[in-house]
């Protein structure tokens, strides 16, 4: 039996690519899209209803991980099997969903892509460092080595996005997702994929930054 896959897609203030992005992902064969407006001050709930896919949305931003719950909690309601988490922004590609899906239908629970298992990807040094700090960081609070603790684009088997359990709203989400693996030991695994890094995305006032980060540590200790 085929697998139902959706597709969950935080956005928040995406009017100028969330089009393209939902018109990438139609083009690659994924029709069960929600989009999750994170409270948007522009055109991103507007321009998203006008796809015909899904658009849930928040009245206030309340950050990342609460739009991802939120969109997920919606998967769950329509019988999914299989969700795909995939940043709003345009940085990835569409096509390296079906690497994704590949390991799921091998009996992985959870699929973590990667930016740092493609060599030769342009990826900004702040980044990279931004980057290395988290993996640390995820090693030390809980034990588990990755190579890239903060990739958007993940997939989730029923057995994974039934059990997660996280209370965190903003960038610390993808951090408390691999606590989960460990302390459910749920089957993981990371796959290679590609980024593609625009003048947009790098100039998001909302992105990651250093700050945040360490706030993003600081909740994670707390928690641990």
């Amino acid at each position: 039996m085929k697998k139902r896959v959706f597709v969950v897609i935080p956005a928040y203030n995406e009017e100028t690519v969330i089009g393209s992005v939902i018109h990438a992902l139609e083009k690659q064969g994924y029709k069960n899209i929600i989009v999750v407006d994170d409270g948007s001050l522009d055109a991103t709930y507007t321009i998203s209803s006008k796809t015909g896919i899904i658009v849930l949305h928040h009245l206030l931003n309340r950050g990342k991980g609460a739009a991802i719950r939120t969109g997920v909690e919606a998967a769950h309601i329509l019988d999914a099997d299989v969700v795909v988490t995939f940043d709003g922004d345009g940085q990835h590609d569409p096509a390296d969903i079906s690497i994704l899906l590949q390991k799921i239908n091998a009996g992985y629970d959870v699929v973590l892509g990667s930016r740092f298992l493609k060599k030769q990807q342009k990826i900004p040094i702040l980044k990279r460092v931004y980057n290395i700090i988290a993996n640390v960081t995820t090693y030390v609070l809980f034990g588990i080595t990755v190579t890239d603790s903060q990739s958007g684009i993940r997939a989730y088997g029923k057995k994974a996005f039934f059990a997660l359990d996280s209370c965190h709203d903003r960038y610390e989400f993808d951090t408390e997702v691999l606590r989960e693996i460990r302390r459910l030991h749920l089957k993981a695994i990371e796959v290679p994929v590609h980024v593609r890094y625009t003048a947009y995305s790098q100039n998001k006032y909302d992105k990651q930054t250093f700050t945040s980060g360490i706030w993003t540590f600081i909740r994670m200790f707390l928690a641990a």
